[in-house]
């Protein structure tokens, strides 16, 4: 036997316990005998399918309801699907699907996983069942190594008995191994064991007794797409106007044995079938036959690189993902689709119901978590659904445009699926067809009430009244900021008549001419006169005004300010002045005028804020 790596080794050791304790439990089912058991498995894919052909004969003197099917433990936990199809009789004929549920006979070792195959009537002493199993394994093949490098081929591991593991005793079996091709580096030697071209069979082993079991390694090399889906939500949208919205939003990442080392894209590009041999490029999506409005993108934007071909049959989508998926990488997208609406919702009862696949349109695709919303018109309830197998259930609401309530959505949740699962569900629900009239009522209704209000617009006069208080109270306001504005202005020329005593005075200074500064002070004190005299009425006019109370307070601390540096000035301007006149000293004229010329500094500062501030009202 070829030497299995460490961890499929332990794994054998448990089983072969497990199998030396089921032996104890064998008497109890003895009633059935397996006459013949041919199993064909399938590892052309990452996903395993296991058909056993069975021929199973009641040799007990009692009739026998069920038939039992047992598995590894570490096989029945990546167990994604079983089914049974049975007829009776010596001949095989046309077969019957028979119900399974999982089941714990007394004194059945726990290292064992047991199904019951229940039939749809007892067979008797002596008849023939002819019962086909197909199981479909997830996660059973193990990348080994678990890193390559981008130029090496993906080799895995698959563990199974060459014996068929049953409660009953096993006259004749055999196993056929279908391999993807590509070589072989290892597989159990046995002297039944035979390797031809892509497929290994062992058998015939005859006369085994129950629980037999046999561990066979297979090591080989598998590039198919490993193509695992952490999640797929699939969004189902009915419009009773003629269509059925699909969208499905995919996370999707290759399962194999991941990439070790730098990706090289030259390497790639330049032989991608020897540089990138265990990626996969490409993935194939069955659409309904009359899918349109066709789309694939992800979160940058519409992926360019796929291809449609479709026939009355079929749609068939290959996607293209912007790189290719080795070991470990992922990506995400979105697939969208419409369809005709009566080719998948019907009437019936007094009900309408959706009729449609619940997975995935994806060739080969492993899905570890799928959820399905069905999206439907607002108004729908006596809402019911029928799956083909278990799932989680529960209802949301969804807003879209023009709807009041909202859409009901029925959510069904399921982990671990895979192609066999995708079956048909019906949604049930009752619709009633007045309600098709709401949104065309009220696009009509808006469309209406915008067109009386563009008419009643045009024909109103807008216009403020005269009369108004508010057209009142804005004359006011303007009659304000006129007064305002003409105020400042005055100020401002106040403020040029101090700088020109300020000049008078360094001209005094530098020509020591006593007559023209004199001259000067005269003048400006017919000025300051001047503008007190046009000052007073614009005064009198803002504070009669009732708009002028928020700004009537600036004003007057304005007025305060400016007549006190008014003053300051012209106190310094005659301290000057006579200094000169008595000759005194330049040091001793700027000792005694000192802090006069900072009081002046500092108010000057002041008005020049007040003014600022008065603009800004």
């Amino acid at each position: 036997m070829a030497t299995p790596p460490p961890p499929l080794r332990r794994a054998t050791l448990l089983l072969l316990v497990a199998v030396l304790v089921g032996a104890l439990a064998s008497t109890a089912r003895a009633d059935l005998v397996i006459s013949r058991a041919d199993r064909r498995v399938d590892l052309t894919s990452h996903i395993v399918r296991v058909l056993a052909s069975l021929k199973v004969e009641n040799v007990g003197p009692d009739p026998v309801s069920q038939v039992l099917l047992s598995f590894p433990n570490i096989q029945a936990k990546n167990l994604a699907a079983i089914r049974a199809f049975g007829t009776e009789g010596k001949v095989k004929g046309p077969s019957t699907v028979l119900p399974i549920e999982v089941v714990q006979p007394s004194g059945a070792p726990p290292e064992l996983t047991f199904f019951s195959a229940l039939l749809p009537k007892p067979l008797e002493k002596g008849k023939i069942l002819h019962l086909d199993v197909l199981t479909v394994f997830t996660h059973s093949l193990q990348p080994f190594p678990e890193e390559i490098t981008q130029a090496e081929a993906q080799l895995v591991v698959y563990q199974d008995s060459a014996h068929y593991l049953s409660p009953y005793p096993v006259k004749v079996q055999t196993l056929a191994i279908r391999l993807p091709g590509g070589r072989v580096e290892s597989y159990t030697r046995h002297p039944s064991a035979k390797l031809v071209d892509s497929e290994l069979k062992y058998g015939s082993f005859e006369d085994l007794p129950p629980f037999s079991y046999l561990p066979v390694i297979v090591h080989f090399e598998n590039n198919n797409p490993f193509a695992v889906a952490k999640e797929v939500i699939r969004e189902i949208e009915i419009s009773h106007w003629g269509n059925v919205q699909i969208t499905e939003h995919y996370n999707i990442a290759h399962g194999g044995a991941k990439l070790k080392g730098e990706f090289s894209r030259i390497d790639y590009q330049s032989r991608p079938y020897v540089r990138g041999v265990s990626s996969f490029r490409n993935l194939i999506a069955r659409l309904p036959p009359r899918a349109h409005s066709i789309y694939y993108r992800d979160e940058i934007g519409n992926i360019s690189t796929s291809h449609l071909w479709s026939d009355s049959k079929k749609t068939q989508l290959e996607i293209e993902p912007r790189f290719p998926l080795f070991g470990g990488w992922q990506t995400t997208f979105t697939v969208g689709y419409g369809v005709p609406l009566q080719d998948f919702v019907f009437y019936s009862d007094g009900k309408r119901f959706l009729n449609i696949t619940s997975g995935s349109p994806i060739e080969e695709i492993l899905i570890e978590k799928l959820i399905v919303k069905v999206v439907l018109p607002e108004g729908s309830k006596d809402i019911e659904v029928s799956a083909p197998f278990p799932t989680k259930q529960w209802q949301e609401v969804k807003y879209s445009h023009l709807d009041i309530v909202g859409r009901p959505v029925v959510v069904l949740e399921k982990p671990d699926v895979i192609p066999e699962h995708n079956l048909y569900f019906q949604v049930y629900y009752k619709f009633n067809n007045i309600s098709l009239l709401r949104e065309p009522l009220m696009l009509i209704t808006g469309f209406f009430l915008l067109f009386v209000a563009c008419i009643v617009y045009m024909r109103t006069d807008m216009s403020i009244s005269k009369s108004s208080p508010s057209y009142l109270a804005k004359l006011q306001w303007d009659e304000v900021q006129a007064t305002v504005q003409k105020i400042q202005g005055i100020f401002e020329q106040c403020l040029a008549v101090h700088d020109k005593l300020e000049a008078s005075l360094r001209d005094l200074s530098r020509t020591g001419d006593i007559q023209s500064c004199k001259a000067s002070r005269k003048a400006a004190d017919a000025q300051f006169k001047e503008l007190s005299k046009e000052l007073k009425p614009l005064l009198t006019s803002l504070q009669s005004s009732p708009q002028s109370y928020q700004i009537w307070a600036k004003v007057e601390d304005l007025i305060i300010k400016e007549r006190e540096m008014q003053e300051k000035l012209m106190t310094r301007h005659s301290t000057v002045v006579d200094s000169f006149e008595k000759k005194l000293r330049g040091q001793d004229v700027e000792n005694r005028i000192a802090l006069q010329q900072q009081k002046i500094a500092a108010l000057r500062q002041e008005v020049e804020s007040l003014l600022e501030y008065i603009s800004e009202i």
